[in-house]
C-alpha cells in the first residue's frame, strides 16, 4: 500500500480542456480502468491483458511545445527505453479528435515513432476520447502508471517542471522515473499524484 499523496505544485494548461465534469478521475491506489483501444497498426489491446506487468500510459500530442520538449530533447525516448529494459509496457495515447492538433491516423503515427526513434509498445489512436475520458487525461504529457496487480501507483506530470523549455529537464525530478523504480524495488512511492502540465487534449 502507498503512502498517503503528495502533491506537486505544478501549472497544467486550461485553454480548450474539457470540463473536469466531462472527465472520470482515475485514482492512485485503486484499480486503473480497463480499455479496449486500437493501435497504430490495427492491433487491439486491453489493459487486463497486461495484467502482471508494470504500463505507463503516455498522452501525447506531437504538436504541443511541451511534448517536443520531452521528444526534441531524447528524454521521452530514453524513458521509454529503460522501461523496455524492465518488461514494462509503455502505451503512448493519443486522444486528439479528427481535425484538431496533434490528430494522427495509423500510418502517420507510425512514421512518427520512426522519426523521433521513440520506443513504445504501441501508439493507441483514441480519437473518440473515450480512454482519455476514463482515465481524466487533461493535458499532453499526462502520465499513469500502473502495477502489476492492475492498481494505479502515479498519475500526473512527467516531472516537476512545467515549462516547453528543454533547459528545464536540467535538474528536473522526474516522477515517472521514480514510481517505476520503487515498482522496480518494492518499496512505497514518495510521489502517486501531481498535477499535469501541457497543452489540453484536443477531445472531440
Amino acid at each position: 500500500m502507498m503512502h498517503a499523496t503528495s502533491f506537486a505544485l505544478t501549472l497544467a494548461l486550461a485553454v480548450g480542456s474539457p470540463s473536469v465534469t466531462a472527465l472520470a478521475d482515475a485514482t492512485p491506489g485503486k484499480p486503473a480502468p480497463d480499455f479496449a483501444a486500437t493501435d497504430a497498426t490495427g492491433a487491439t489491446h486491453t489493459l487486463s491483458s497486461y495484467r502482471g506487468k508494470v504500463v505507463v500510459l503516455e498522452w501525447s500530442n506531437h504538436d504541443c511545445p511541451y511534448v517536443r520538449k520531452h521528444y526534441g530533447s531524447g528524454n521521452m525516448q530514453a524513458l521509454q527505453s529503460q522501461a523496455a529494459k524492465e518488461g514494462v509496457v509503455w502505451l503512448t495515447v493519443v486522444s486528439s479528435a479528427p481535425g484538431r492538433q496533434g490528430y494522427v491516423e495509423g500510418l502517420e503515427a507510425q512514421k512518427l515513432t520512426e522519426d523521433r526513434e521513440a520506443k513504445p509498445s504501441a501508439v493507441l489512436l483514441d480519437a473518440q476520447g473515450s480512454v482519455g475520458r476514463l482515465y481524466g487525461a487533461r493535458t499532453t504529457p499526462h502520465m499513469f502508471v500502473i502495477d502489476k496487480a492492475g492498481n494505479l501507483a502515479y498519475a500526473g506530470a512527467i516531472d516537476d517542471r512545467p515549462s516547453a523549455s528543454r533547459s528545464s529537464l536540467d535538474g528536473a525530478r522526474n516522477y515517472v522515473s521514480e514510481a517505476l523504480a520503487a515498482l522496480r524495488e518494492s518499496r512505497p512511492l514518495e510521489v502517486a499524484a501531481t498535477r499535469a502540465y501541457g497543452c489540453s487534449i484536443k477531445y472531440r
